[in-house]
């Protein structure tokens, strides 16, 4: 895969700014509805969404989440309390593409600034074709059960695992809070500072830590590694598309033991929302190691670490230890 390096331009940044969109994941595991209170009512779709409305928001904020903590997002149904619940919020934090039930609801929902993070950064085209490679089983299985990403034309939303891509999300984040509520909007701004900052010493951390890899090649669950493998260098190959339910063909299984064999791949990922099964099969089969690369759609009680920056040096100290850094 050719590592490829796109820079966001002005103008998706400008357009939450100018016109106050967003959508907002929360990891909160409080029920209460949102609306009604005397804060910044935000709901976002899930935990990276949620962390960031959180972080931004800091007291001033009331943040409620649509994914309950251990619940796959990317099998997330809308409730009619959950509907309820968009109605009075203040704002929406989403990311359009990876819950389609997510992005329908918003769109029909009367809350009053909608912030889709999709558009505060450049999306690419990841997954079904990771390593050049397509598996059509994916593909049929992904057109039978929705679970395609086929609202962001094929595009790759797991812009998070990137922490540069995910500090310009924050930034449009911080600006449209700061837009719909105006009388916070210096804490908004120095909490989004702070936060890109952090963001950006976790990028050097990845750099310096994965650059010494003997090993550029790694396997995992479903493709949601694409941005931060371009980012360091690498290169995912993945058991299952984009969608981490679909199933692989008995092909793709082999290819990726001939691949394993060639690349001198020592480590099968898994994830810690979805089954291991797959993953431990092809691992038992191609004579590899398995252990944890968390995709940080929720953090559980299984997670290696309490928050998303926990979680991502995990995820460093795992890929460093299977591509021979460590």
């Amino acid at each position: 895969m050719n590592v490829r390096r796109h820079h966001i331009s002005g103008m998706a940044l400008a357009a939450v700014t100018a016109l106050g969109l967003g959508t907002l994941s929360a990891c909160s595991t409080d029920s209460a509805a949102a609306g009604g209170t005397e804060k910044f009512d935000v709901v976002a779709s899930f935990y990276p969404m949620a962390f960031l409305a959180e972080r931004i928001g800091g007291d001033h904020v009331n943040v409620t989440s649509l994914t309950e903590p251990g619940q796959e997002p990317h099998d997330l149904e809308i409730s009619a309390r959950q509907r309820a619940q968009l109605e009075k919020s203040d704002a929406a934090l989403f990311l359009k593409g990876l819950q389609p039930s997510v992005d329908e609801a918003v769109t029909q929902s009367g809350a009053r600034t909608k912030i889709d993070a999709t558009t505060l950064t450049t999306l690419e085209e990841h997954g079904d074709e990771v390593g050049g490679h397509a598996d059509e089983h994916e593909d049929e299985h992904a057109a039978e059960d929705g679970h395609g990403h086929e609202e962001t034309g094929g595009k790759d939303p797991h812009v998070w695992l990137d922490p540069v891509k995910y500090a310009e999300v924050a930034e449009g984040v911080g600006k449209a809070f700061a837009k719909a509520d105006p009388d916070h909007a210096a804490d908004y701004k120095k909490n989004t500072a702070a936060l890109v900052t952090e963001l950006g010493a976790l990028n050097t951390e990845f750099e310096n830590g994965l650059a010494a890899a003997k090993s550029k090649v790694f396997i995992t669950t479903h493709a949601a590694f694409g941005y931060l493998a371009e980012r360091y260098g690498l290169t995912e190959e993945a058991i299952s598309g984009l969608d981490p339910e679909s199933e692989p063909s008995a092909a793709r299984v082999k290819e990726l033991e001939k691949m394993a064999k060639a690349d001198g791949v020592t480590t099968v990922f898994y994830e810690t929302l979805v089954s291991d099964k797959t993953a431990r099969t092809v691992a038992r089969d191609a004579n590899l190691k398995t252990d944890v690369l968390d995709p940080i759609e929720g953090i559980t009680e299984k997670s290696r670490g309490t928050d998303y920056f926990a979680v991502q040096r995990a995820n460093l100290k795992a890929l460093q230890t299977a591509l021979g850094t460590a």
